[in-house]
C-alpha cells in the first residue's frame, strides 16, 4: 500500500498553492493559525512554578483539531509546514503535542518561497522542530502575558476601564510622546538666506550667500542681511572656481520587513498592517493565468539583506535582456549588526514575472505592492546612477556666493526605481551657464528671505517603524501589530499621515515612566530583544529570561498599587477647535458607549454634542476606500446611533462617490480565503467575524450572522441610515455640520435594512431588553478582573 503524507500549513491559500506542487499521496490541510494557546480567562502562567505555562486548545477550533487528528492518524508522516519564523516554529510545536505525534512521524519543513522547486526540495529535506526557536517564542509570549494581564488591571482601576499595557507598545507610545514633547519645547530661531540674481554669459542664474573671507557664515537677522547687501551691491562679482564632477548614487538594498513597510507607507499610503496582509497573500500564492497558483514573493518577515546566488544570477540575466550590459551590476548586501539574518531579503520568487504581465491576475493592492517589491529587487542589482554635478564659487569683495546644479548623465537603477523619502529636503539647483574661472558676472538684484528653524517632524507609520528598528525595539513580526495596537488603544491618533500622542496616551506613559521604569525604558526593551535572540541562538535558558524580568516587575507592581492606593488619575479633556454653537465654549472629545464624540464642557448647563468621525480598520468592499465610523442623532428623540460607511459616501466628486453603509463593525482581520475585510455584528461581548463577500466560499449569509429577531414595533425616527444597496441611493448622505452640531444622515426607517451581496434583510433598529432582568448590571470584583484580563490579552498582539 502506498504511503500517505499529511502537510499542515496555516492558511487555505497556502494549502491550495502547495497542494498543486505535490503528488496525490500528499494531503495538504490548513490549521488556521494557532490551535493551542494560553487560556483567555486567566493568566495561564505560574511564576511560583518556574513560569510553567498552561496551554489549552483554543475555543472554537474543535472541528479543525478533530479533522487534523483524524488525518494525522491515517498518515505515515506529518509535515509541519508553518511559516519559517519563531511564531511558525511555535505553531508546529503546538501541533505536534496537540496531535500527539511521535518524533519519527513529525517532520518540520519551511519554505522561504512557495514555488514548485522550493516546495519539493524542502519536502525532501525535513528537519526536527527547533526547540530554541520555540523557547524564544514562548519567552516572548509569556513576557507579554505577564505584562498585559498583571499591569492592565491597574490601569483599569487608576485611569480608565478597558485600557491595556504591553511591553513593546508602551515603549512605542513613549517614543511618540517624547517626540511630541520635543515639538512642544522647541524654540524657533530666526535665520535668513540671501540669493543673488546674476547674469553670466548672457544667461541668468541664482547663487546663494555662503560666507565671508572664505569661511561659512549664517545670517541671523535682517540687519546682517542688509550689511552684506550694502557691501556687495557695488562690488564686482566674478567666478572664483568651477568644479565639475560625476557623482554616483547607489541603489537601495532589497527590502526587509521594516523597509518594505516604510516604503509602502510613503509610496502606496498603506498601513503597516495592510502591507503585511497583502504581502502574506503574495507569499502564500495567487492564481496566475497559465501558471496556476504560485507564490510571487519570498517570506516577508525578515531583517536580512542576503540574496541567494541563484536569485542574483537570474536578476543579472533579466537585466541584461531588458536593459543591456551597462545597466547590470551585481551587488551583495550585508545585514546590519544585530540582525537575525534567518531568511533572505524580500524579493520576487521569479524575477521574470514582471508586474505588468501579472496585472490582470492581481487585485489593485496586490499589484501595487508586488510592483514595489519587484522594482526594488531589480534596481538593487543595477548600476549606479551617474549625475553631472557642477559647483561654482563666486566672489564679491570679501563675500562668497555659491551655485550648483546637477543633471542625470546615466540613469542606471533609476530607470526602474527610486526610494521615497519621509521629508523631501533636497533642493535641485537651477541650470547653470557654461562658466569659467575668472568670468565676470552682472548683478541683477538680491532676493533675501526670512526663515525660522522647524521642530522635528511628528512620526509617521514609516518613520516610527524606522526609529523602532534603529533603537532595537521589536522585531520584524512585531512592527505592524505594535503600530496598530497603539492606534487601536487611542494612545496615539493620526492627523493626516502623522502620529500624535493623545491625552490618554500621555497619562498612561507618565504612569509607566514613573512606576515601571524598566518597561518604559527604550534601552531595557531593546536589551530584552537581544536576550530573546540569545534564547533563539541557544545560549540563554528561556525561563532564566523570565526570572530576571519578573523579579523587578512584580516588585514595581506591588509598589505602584501601594503608592496609588485611593488615587484616581484623571485624563484631561482633549479640547477641539470646534466651538459650541449654543454657549461658545470649545468642544472637547469625550468617549461613550458609541465611541468618541464632541461635547460641550459646560455640561450639565449645556448638553450640546456632535459626532466625531473615526477611521476604522479594513477597506470598503465596494471601492477599496477607507471605512469610517460615524454617529447620527435622531431628530425625534435626540438619541445617538452608530453606523459604518465608505469614506467616499459624502464625496463631492461624482466619480468618487460610494454608497456603502452598514451596521456591522469592520475588524482588522481579513478573510483568509478571499482577502476582503471581515465584519462582525455590533454590540457588546465577543462577536465572531464573518465575510460579506458573496463570491467567497467563506461568505456568511445575513440570516446566519447572529442577529436577534426583530420583535419591537416600528418606532418612527429611531432607526439608523439605510446601508449599502439600492435603498442607499435614495438616502441622504451623512455629513458633519460643525456650526449647527447636527448630522444629516439617511432617513431612518424601522426596521433598518442591512445589505448583503445577495439582497437585503431587515435588521433591528434597537436592542430589546432581555426579559426584564437587569441583574447583570452589578458586577463582582472577580468579574471585573476577568474582563480586565480579556482586554489585556489584546496587548499581546505586539509579540
Amino acid at each position: 500500500m502506498a504511503k500517505q503524507y499529511l502537510v499542515i500549513v496555516e492558511s487555505p491559500a497556502k494549502a491550495k498553492t502547495i497542494g498543486k506542487y505535490l503528488g496525490k499521496e500528499y494531503t495538504v490541510k490548513a490549521c488556521m493559525g494557532h490551535l493551542r494557546d494560553l487560556p483567555k480567562s486567566k493568566l495561564g502562567v505560574d511564576p511560583k512554578q518556574d513560569f510553567e505555562p498552561v496551554y489549552q486548545p483554543i475555543k472554537g477550533k474543535e472541528d479543525i483539531i478533530k479533522d487534523l487528528k483524524k488525518s494525522a492518524k491515517a498518515a505515515d508522516t506529518v509535515y509541519l509546514a508553518t511559516d519559517p519564523d519563531r511564531e511558525g516554529e511555535a505553531i508546529s510545536w503546538h501541533l505536534k503535542h496537540l496531535l500527539d505525534l511521535p518524533d519519527e512521524k513529525a517532520k518540520r519543513v519551511t519554505f522561504n518561497e512557495i514555488t514548485k522547486k522550493v516546495v519539493r526540495e524542502s519536502i525532501q529535506a525535513p528537519r526536527a522542530i527547533d526547540q530554541n526557536l520555540v523557547d524564544a517564542q514562548q519567552a516572548r509570549r509569556i513576557l507579554d502575558r505577564l505584562v498585559g494581564y498583571e499591569l492592565s488591571p491597574l490601569l483599569w482601576k487608576k485611569i480608565r476601564r478597558g485600557l491595556s499595557a504591553g511591553r513593546v507598545q508602551s515603549v512605542a507610545t513613549r517614543m511618540v510622546d517624547d517626540r511630541e514633547r520635543e515639538i512642544e519645547a522647541f524654540q524657533p530661531e530666526e535665520y535668513w538666506t540671501l540669493d543673488a540674481d546674476l547674469l553670466g554669459r548672457n544667461k541668468p542664474f541664482t547663487a546663494r550667500y555662503h560666507g565671508r573671507d572664505g569661511r561659512k557664515a549664517e545670517l541671523k537677522s535682517q540687519a546682517e542681511v542688509d550689511a552684506v547687501v550694502r557691501e556687495t551691491e557695488n562690488a564686482a562679482f566674478a567666478v572664483k572656481a568651477v568644479k565639475r564632477t560625476d557623482k554616483q548614487r547607489s541603489p537601495s538594498p532589497p527590502f526587509t520587513t521594516s523597509t518594505m513597510q516604510q516604503e509602502a507607507s510613503r509610496k502606496l499610503s498603506m498601513t503597516p498592517r495592510r502591507t503585511m496582509a497583502i504581502a502574506q497573500q503574495l507569499y502564500e500564492g495567487v492564481d496566475i493565468a497559465g501558471e496556476g497558483t504560485v507564490g510571487l514573493i519570498t517570506y516577508m518577515r525578515t531583517d536580512s539583506l542576503r540574496l541567494s546566488e541563484e536569485a542574483l544570477a537570474d536578476a543579472r540575466e533579466f537585466i541584461l535582456g531588458r536593459y543591456g550590459e551597462p545597466y547590470a551590476q551585481t551587488h551583495r548586501y550585508k545585514a546590519k549588526a544585530g540582525a537575525q539574518d534567518a531568511h533572505e531579503a524580500i524579493r520576487p520568487s521569479n524575477v521574470r514575472w514582471a508586474p505588468e504581465d501579472l496585472k490582470a491576475d492581481l487585485t489593485g493592492e496586490q499589484y501595487r505592492l508586488y510592483r514595489l517589491i519587484w522594482s526594488r529587487f531589480v534596481a538593487c542589482q543595477m548600476s549606479n546612477a551617474v549625475y553631472d554635478s557642477v559647483a561654482v564659487e563666486i566672489q564679491a569683495g570679501r563675500h562668497d556666493f555659491r551655485a550648483s546644479s546637477s543633471s542625470l548623465k546615466f540613469a542606471g537603477y533609476t530607470a526602474v526605481y527610486e526610494e521615497g523619502k519621509d521629508e523631501e529636503k533636497e533642493e535641485k539647483g537651477s541650470p547653470l551657464p557654461e562658466l569659467q574661472e575668472g568670468d565676470g558676472l552682472a548683478l541683477q538684484g538680491f532676493a533675501p528671505s526670512q526663515h525660522f528653524t522647524q521642530p522635528p517632524a511628528r512620526y509617521t507609520d514609516a518613520s516610527l517603524i524606522r526609529a523602532m528598528e534603529e533603537q532595537g525595539i521589536g522585531r520584524p513580526s512585531t512592527y505592524a501589530p505594535t503600530v496598530s495596537t497603539i492606534l487601536d488603544r487611542d494612545y496615539v491618533e493620526k492627523e493626516g499621515k502623522y502620529l500624535k500622542i493623545t491625552n490618554l496616551g500621555r497619562v498612561v506613559t507618565e504612569l509607566m515612566k514613573d512606576k515601571f521604569t524598566d518597561i518604559a525604558d527604550l534601552q531595557f526593551t531593546a536589551h530584552m530583544e537581544e536576550k530573546l535572540d540569545s534564547v533563539e541562538g541557544g545560549s540563554t535558558p528561556w525561563k532564566g529570561v523570565l526570572r530576571d524580568f519578573y523579579g523587578s516587575f512584580d516588585k514595581d507592581l506591588k509598589q505602584a498599587e501601594q503608592d496609588l492606593e485611593g488615587v484616581r488619575i484623571k485624563v484631561p479633556d482633549e479640547v477641539s477647535a470646534e466651538v459650541c454653537p449654543e454657549c461658545g465654549r470649545n468642544l472637547v472629545v469625550k468617549s461613550g458607549r458609541f465611541g468618541r464624540f464632541l461635547a460641550c464642557p459646560g455640561f450639565p448647563d449645556c448638553t450640546f454634542t456632535m459626532p466625531l468621525v473615526v477611521e476604522m480598520p479594513g477597506r470598503c468592499p465596494k471601492c477599496g476606500g477607507r471605512l469610517m465610523k460615524r454617529t447620527g442623532k435622531s431628530k425625534k428623540n435626540g438619541k445617538q446611533y452608530t453606523y459604518y460607511c465608505c469614506e467616499h459616501l459624502t464625496s463631492k466628486i461624482e466619480a468618487e462617490k460610494c454608497d456603502f453603509m452598514t451596521w456591522d463593525v469592520p475588524v482588522q482581520d481579513d478573510c483568509p480565503v478571499c482577502g476582503h475585510t471581515l465584519f462582525k455584528k455590533a454590540g457588546r461581548g465577543a462577536r465572531k467575524p464573518f465575510c460579506i463577500n458573496a463570491a467567497c466560499p467563506n461568505f456568511l449569509p445575513e440570516d446566519k450572522r447572529g442577529y436577534p429577531r426583530f420583535a419591537a414595533k416600528k418606532t418612527e425616527g429611531e432607526a439608523g441610515p439605510a446601508p449599502a444597496g439600492e435603498e442607499a441611493a435614495n438616502a441622504a448622505p451623512a455629513k458633519e455640520t460643525a456650526a449647527k452640531g447636527t448630522e444629516t444622515a439617511a432617513k431612518k426607517t424601522a426596521p433598518a435594512k442591512k445589505t448583503g451581496s445577495k439582497g437585503t434583510k431587515a435588521a433591528p433598529a434597537k436592542k430589546t431588553a432581555s426579559k426584564g432582568t437587569k441583574a447583570a448590571a452589578k458586577k463582582t470584583t472577580a468579574a471585573k478582573k476577568t474582563a480586565a484580563r480579556k482586554t489585556a490579552e489584546k496587548a499581546e498582539a505586539e509579540g
